[in-house]
């Protein structure tokens, strides 16, 4: 029996919607399913190893998903030991106790999406801290090049990366202006991070603590207004005489 054949006899179950372990126990095809989002409804799709892809229907993602996998897309039900989390790791950004399947991506690919699911909600951090915490400061555009084919945005995080000049940047799901939307209900004000940037400032420092951060992250949030100043590189930052943050690293 063909694959076509066989993929045939699954959809046309009596149930009129193709179980778990029919539709993904076969290796023939991942499941799909919609889901709510911050930026509307999406499509989730799944196998017995995890999420392996994310998107907005639309937007060819069968196709897609079908050309970069060569598995097609059958209508079914999340696996129930981890499938009612999905909801969860939408709205939090980050897979949780959702497995993600990655077999699609290069080894490097993986190393930089599952780095991105460690940044924290409500923050962001710029390709260049990617690079760095992964030992390879040079890499930088291969950095952004992985986050731009990441195959699961919103739960790996990606639209938490900004570029270098600390500027938003662009966004694979959609565009530009639905990455400001989800740092705007994230509560990363994505606004302000665009005003640091126009005015050259990548770091903020506690003129208490003498510390200084990434402009989001949550120990630098901690600070009364009137200790908070600016630096446009971390050389700045030690010459005046601070030390890096420890819970976010800036470089």
């Amino acid at each position: 029996m063909t694959v076509e054949e066989q993929l045939e006899r699954l959809v046309s179950a009596p149930s009129g919607r193709i179980t778990e372990g029919v539709a993904l126990g076969t290796g023939l095809a991942d499941g799909y399913d919609y889901y709510p989002s911050p930026i509307g409804q999406v499509v989730v799709a799944f196998n017995p190893e995890g999420v392996s892809s994310l998107g907005i229907e639309d937007e060819g993602f069968f196709e897609r998903f079908t050309r970069t996998t060569g598995r097609p897309l059958i209508r079914a039900e999340a696996p129930s030991a981890w499938g009612r989390h999905i909801p969860a790791a939408i709205e939090a950004g980050t897979p949780g106790r959702v497995p993600v399947d990655l077999k699609s991506v290069s080894s490097f690919q993986e190393s930089v999406l599952r780095l991105a699911t460690r940044i924290p909600r409500g923050e962001v951090r710029p390709y260049g801290w990617l690079a760095k915490e992964l030992g390879k400061p040079g890499a930088v555009r291969a950095v952004g090049s992985a986050l731009a084919r990441n195959p699961i945005p919103l739960m790996i995080p990606c639209h938490r990366v900004v570029r270098s000049d600390g500027h938003m940047g662009n966004y694979s799901l959609i565009g530009p202006e639905v990455k400001l939307e989800l740092l705007e209900h994230e509560g990363a004000e994505p606004g302000l991070l665009e005003t640091l940037a126009s005015r050259g400032v990548r770091l903020r420092g506690n003129t208490e603590t003498r510390i200084f951060c990434h402009p989001t992250c949550r120990a630098l949030r901690r600070s009364k207004k009137d200790n908070v100043v600016d630096f446009q590189s971390a050389a700045q930052a030690a010459s005046a005489g601070f030390r890096a943050c420890l819970v976010c690293r800036p470089a």
